[in-house]
């Protein structure tokens, strides 16, 4: 099998000849032990290909970059016809920290609808299976429904602090925020439902401790089974990322439509080991990160964690190992390698 057709195998609930092997792209480096974990079946993820594109109509944005103290930083500002919004981020290597966000007071919230509310989504799917095409066998293209609404509100826009205020004091205005973007989603639903694609993620990184039950109830959970039925008509596969404690809503996410959760990340690191997590989502393919603390372990350690994984799965079909977080630039090759002679070579 190729890398690309192993993944897919275990995500339709296919045979596969091993366990795949993934990683983002932006964790893969290319040179040698690239070539030569590919090579051995690793497959690369790609989110770099879209099947749509989102444009703004009535709304300008402008950005530029400059430097302050020695930092990088990114300043954009979206300019509306009832007023203008600005956000600060400081870019790295694999990510983008906020300095100042949207959102910065009441007034913000009629700029913030207006925005959503004018979103508008184009289909790019000859760009999308031009690019699949080119990157071949051993790359997996993955699509993106986007964040879940009241998450993009709450970490992107707000921050937790300035959202717990205002949940407090204005949750009334959030709630009319989420609903128009939540209106908007499905745009992307029927775009990706009918796409050349196999599988999309809808949102995650949602925190327990900071999203709560109750909210994921009522803002994830049902999101997440309208975009997957409007998949299964079609086909598609849909996952979601969820690398922190997922304890709390486990049964939640046993109920719900969703096929995949990726980025699950098994104790030590989280509150639910791999044996418990199949157990809880029988029907759901476990895609997983492989666990983040264990690589600055010995590499015996990282052959014995993979080995334990693979076990703990054993007979089920359902596990795909990925890497999905940062690895130390001194350690990713050796412990990549590890993982990879334990999958093929036991």
């Amino acid at each position: 099998m190729t890398p690309r057709e192993r993944v897919l195998a275990v995500l339709r609930g296919e045979p596969a000849d091993k366990v795949p092997f993934t990683a983002y792209q932006v964790f893969l480096p290319q040179c040698a032990v690239e070539r030569r974990l590919r090579e051995e079946g690793m497959c690369i993820v790609n989110r770099n290909v879209p099947a749509y594109t989102i444009e703004t109509p009535d709304c300008i944005t402008e950005s530029h970059t400059y430097t302050e103290h020695g930092r990088p930083r990114e300043r954009t500002v979206i300019r509306t016809p009832v007023g203008e919004v600005s956000s600060v981020v400081e870019p790295t290597e694999n990510t983008r920290w906020h300095v100042e966000r949207l959102f910065k007071g009441p007034k913000d919230y009629e700029v913030l609808r207006y925005i959503a509310g004018n979103e508008r989504c184009r289909p790019t799917y000859d760009e999308y299976l031009a690019g699949e095409k080119w990157l071949g066998e051993d790359v997996i293209v993955r699509s993106n429904v986007g964040l879940s609404p009241l998450h993009e509100i709450m970490i992107m826009w707000m921050g937790v602090e300035t959202f717990a205020v205002e949940w407090a004091e204005r949750r009334d205005e959030i709630l009319k925020l989420e609903k128009v973007m939540r209106e908007k989603r499905r745009e992307r639903y029927r775009i990706l439902a009918d796409a050349p694609i196999t599988h999309a993620n809808y949102g995650g990184n949602e925190v327990p401790e900071v999203m709560g039950l109750e909210r994921f109830r009522e803002f994830c959970i049902p999101l997440h089974n309208e975009c997957a039925e409007m998949f299964n008509a079609k086909g598609k596969l849909l996952g979601v990322h969820l690398d922190g404690n997922n304890r709390l809503w486990a049964r939640d996410v046993a109920r719900s439509g969703l096929h995949y959760i990726e980025a699950f990340t098994p104790a030590p690191d989280t509150d639910m080991t791999l044996a418990e997590a199949l157990e809880a989502w029988p029907d759901k393919v476990l895609w997983i990160n492989f666990p983040s603390s264990v690589h600055l372990r010995s590499i015996e350690r990282i052959k014995q964690t993979t080995r334990e994984l693979i076990e703990a799965a054993s007979g089920t079909g359902r596990l795909i190992i990925g890497i999905t977080e940062d690895v130390p630039l001194d350690r990713w090759q050796e412990n990549f390698l590890a993982i990879s002679d334990v999958i093929n070579n036991g």
